[in-house]
């Protein structure tokens, strides 16, 4: 996951204990800094008995995670966060769990959406480019190579890897690849270009078919009031949802509390997750760190243990 608001949300209560489990996290097969066998060894080293390796619009990363989880005694669960659009508001993100990472149907829609990004992450280099800035492209083209997907956050960080852009970086006051992503590269901001993806309703019907659960990620990351976030998951939950992120790194206890109270009128589950992406992200670096404000996680069959 990455910033897709004008300034992040502001961190929960850092105190939180840590949590056994962990169902979102990003290795180098999307935006996360470790390979999959380094998330799940991180993971098991901080004390998760349940872990989801939750790549963007890939599944890729999932049998280097398994083998690993067998070599730690971590139970992991396939997973994968699918982009998806919804005609109400922005780009939104829905967690798949338990999936049969080699479904036909769901792989050929990840597939497209790799290559939506592709051709979108070329759109937005050309756009920062036209704004005047330049692009340490080496990153960028390793990654291609390697077959890793390239989004916003390798943009940005091209950006910050050219030394001709330091001295307009200072006068801008823009001190990290993340501050250059938030204003330069969400929507409404100068590079921004919109994705193609799956409706909500397509991304939890691929899921299903992949034998999975679908999950909505982080609903107040990106959207800002408890008024759309409350109708937007009963509108999910018409549509099959089968449950909602409600414990997150920067959800606050009233944001908990709603999520908590609204999936249990619409029998859905309640997931939690820090987001990992890498030991040096300045969010999501640590492994349990979300807070669960002494409510209880409803997981269902995604754990016997929860």
């Amino acid at each position: 996951m990455r910033p897709s608001r004008e300034t992040a949300p502001a961190l929960a209560d850092p105190g939180a204990p840590t949590q056994r489990f962990d169902l979102q996290s990003h290795s180098t097969y999307s935006d996360g800094e470790l390979a999959p066998a380094q998330v799940v060894g991180l993971a098991a080293s901080a004390g998760i008995g349940l872990l989801a390796l939750t790549d963007h619009d890939t599944v890729a990363g999932l049998a280097q995670a398994a083998a690993a989880a067998g070599d730690h005694g971590l139970e992991l669960l396939t997973g994968v966060e699918i982009s998806v659009l919804d005609t109400a508001g922005p780009d939104l993100h829905v967690c798949g769990y338990g999936i049969d990472p080699e479904h036909a149907q769901l792989l050929a829609q990840l597939a497209r959406s790799r290559e939506d990004r592709t051709r979108r992450t070329e759109r937005m280099c050309e756009a920062v480019e036209r704004s005047g800035w330049r692009l340490d492209r080496s990153g960028i083209d390793a990654r291609r190579a390697t077959g890793a997907s390239v989004g916003r956050p390798h943009l940005a960080q091209a950006v910050f890897s050219d030394p001709a852009n330091s001295a307009r970086l200072a006068r801008e006051g823009l001190r990290s690849a993340t501050d250059f992503l938030v204003a330069y590269l969400v929507e409404g901001k100068p590079a921004y270009v919109p994705r193609a993806a799956p409706s909500v309703a397509e991304a939890i019907d691929v899921l299903h078919a992949a034998g999975g659960l679908a999950v909505w990620a982080h609903p107040f990351w990106d959207l800002a009031t408890a008024d759309q976030v409350s109708s937007t998951l009963r509108r999910f939950a018409g549509l099959g949802l089968d449950g909602v992120e409600a414990f997150y790194l920067t959800h606050s206890r009233v944001q908990t509390e709603l999520l908590v109270r609204e999936a249990a009128s619409l029998g859905l589950l309640t997931t939690g997750s820090s987001d990992f992406h890498g030991p040096h992200h300045p969010l999501f670096h640590r492994f349990g760190a979300f807070p669960t404000y002494g409510l209880r996680p409803d997981l269902g069959a995604l754990w016997a243990q929860s």
